[in-house]
Parts: C-alpha cells; structure tokens; sequence
C-alpha cells in the first residue's frame, strides 16, 4: 500500500510573495545616487561609445601586454630582441599581425597564419588586452605564427 501524499497546505489565493512577518515593510525608493546614474544625459548616447567607454575602462592606453612570438613549424624564428614585447592594451590585434609581418619581411600578398595558444585566430579587430586578460599564461599572450595554415 502506498503512502499518503502530504496535503498541500496552501490555496490558490495564498500570496506568492516572501513570508510575511507580521509587519508592513514600505517600497523604497531609488537611492539618489542609483538615480542620478540611470538619468538619460549620463548614459553614452550610442551603443559604440557605450563600449568606447568600456574598452578604455579596461585597457587604458598606459596599460603595457606582454606578447611572446612562437614559429610553427616551418617559420622563420622571432630574433629574440623582439621574441617577446610589450604593447599598449588598447590596440587591435591588426597592429599585432602588422608588427610581425615587418619583422619577418613578409609582404602584403604573402599568407601569414596567426593564432593564440596554438588555438583560434582572433579577428584583426579584436582588442589585445581583451585577448590577455581571456588568454593570457604566465603574463605573457602566447601568438604563434606560420606562413600556411596550420590548424583546422
């Protein structure tokens, strides 16, 4: 024989609400701080300088990255005077990949095949301190390079 479900206790018309403790608490309001900030003349007008405000936040242009160049298979070795530098966290990863193509004498019309960590190719636009803060091993972004595709 099964046992008997417990009763449900409460009906349709009890208050779904947090537990009332035998006092009435009053709504608060915005503190004035809370309110001033979500004013519509604070807030950036545009999405883009919304996220202009965000990435300067986070990668101030002082801010220095780590970057250590390792050859794949089949590329040229980094010098070691440049095997590892250091750049501004605001820049695009573009200015990375131009950087690399002077050193290593490669032209416009030639490939070069740049990944992080020996995994992805990020976009030409993305930013590096984004990249450094998500991928970063030892303080140091690791980008490895080949002049032919290498993965995938």
């Amino acid at each position: 024989m099964a046992s008997p479900r417990p009763q449900n206790t409460r009906n349709d018309t009890d208050d779904l609400g947090p537990p009332d403790h035998g006092h009435d608490e009053p709504d608060l309001p915005l503190s004035m701080s809370t309110s001033t900030l979500l004013h519509p003349s604070n807030l950036p007008s545009t999405t883009a300088q919304a996220l202009q405000q965000i990435h300067e936040s986070l990668d101030p242009q002082s801010q220095k990255v780590t970057i250590r160049f390792q050859p794949l298979p089949g590329a040229q070795s980094p010098n070691p005077k440049w095997a590892a530098v250091k750049v501004s966290a605001s820049q695009k990863f573009e200015s990375v990949v131009s950087f690399l193509r002077k050193k290593l004498g490669v032209k416009g019309e030639n490939g070069l095949f740049v990944y992080v960590n020996k995994v992805f190719a990020p976009g030409l636009d993305e930013g590096v301190g984004a990249l450094w803060r998500c991928f970063k091993i030892d303080d140091e972004l690791k980008v490895s390079y080949s002049m032919a595709p290498a993965f995938g």
